[in-house]
């Protein structure tokens, strides 16, 4: 069983939907359930009508729901800046937090919703939930939010690089005017630095795990999404992200009467859920019904979760 559930996809194929009705199945078994949303343009609580913030909201029995802050993520890397900010100044370098904090900017400092969404998996990864179920943003979002922790590992590595040529710098300097005295004071290593890249790495590892991380993708039966859905799983798989499981949302599956259009859609749907299961062939492929434009609130959501299969 695993302990995360990620729905990702393009914008609109009903991701929210699907992560809201996975985690009603969920905490209807009983499996304290907590559902995350990565997207910034959150809309995990419309599904069930509730505000939603940074901290776990108790939605009924067994479920809560909770938003990514991004000022969550900022205060990931202000320890960041300030311990480089406090090096530089030791070194002679009068930079302020700021100062650092510009250096860094174009390539050090990735969006602060994504480092947010992170910290989730490593935050809420304890024995408080059995199950936590992602709703992430729109394909181009997401594949940030996952490779972030690689980009992370090559960006603090150079941050560690710079500090240490820093510190090399003050030893040598005091050495000149203190002697062997100079070297009595020693660089605490368990700084924020490190210990962000070391949480950063924890959260890489979870994402490649298929034993705690079960990454589906939630596609509509429609060659632009099809194409879009063949670049995402490629595009994981580039990271070892694990996808087992494709969720084709919105088929038409029965047309009642005569209607010419209807049969013409529902047609183009089976053509089009054959091309899926051949372009996807080694993986799990889940149909789930078109309910309609007037299908919302949690009787859809019931009606979809008996059709997901976890």
């Amino acid at each position: 069983m695993t302990k995360f559930l990620l729905y990702g996809g393009k914008g609109g194929v009903g991701k929210t939907t699907c992560a809201a009705a996975t985690a009603l199945q969920l905490a209807g078994r009983g499996e304290r359930t907590l559902m995350v949303s990565t997207d910034p343009a959150h809309s995990l609580g419309d599904a069930f009508g509730v505000s939603l913030g940074g901290e776990p909201t108790s939605i009924e029995e067994n479920l809560w729901g909770v938003e990514a802050d991004p000022e969550r993520g900022q205060e990931a890397y202000q320890g960041i800046v300030s311990s480089l900010a406090a090096e530089f100044r030791d070194a002679g370098i009068s930079l302020t937090d700021e100062d650092v904090e510009r250096l860094f900017q174009a390539g050090f400092v990735p969006g602060s919703d994504e480092v947010a969404s992170l910290q989730f998996f490593l935050e809420y990864g304890g024995d408080e939930w059995d199950r936590v179920v992602f709703d992430t943003a729109p394909t181009g979002h997401t594949l940030r939010l996952l490779t972030l922790p690689d980009v992370l590992e090559e960006s603090l590595s150079t941050a560690v690089k710079v500090r240490g040529e820093v510190r090399r710098l003050v030893s040598t300097a005091r050495s000149m005017v203190m002697g062997p005295a100079a070297f009595w004071r020693t660089g605490d290593e368990n700084d924020e630095i490190t210990a962000f890249r070391d949480r950063m790495h924890q959260v890489a590892e979870l994402l490649r795990d298929p034993e705690r991380t079960d990454f589906r993708v939630v596609l509509l039966p429609e060659t632009l999404a099809i194409d879009e859905t063949r670049r995402l799983v490629d595009r994981l798989s580039e990271f070892e992200v694990p996808v087992e499981t494709l969720l084709v949302n919105r088929v038409l599956e029965s047309v009642d009467g005569d209607c010419a259009r209807c049969l013409e859609r529902r047609d183009s749907h089976l053509r089009q859920l054959d091309r899926i299961r051949e372009e996807f062939p080694n993986r799990e492929i889940q149909t789930l019904p078109d309910l309609g434009p007037e299908a919302y609130g949690r009787d859809a959501l019931e009606r979809l979760g008996d059709r997901i299969e976890i």
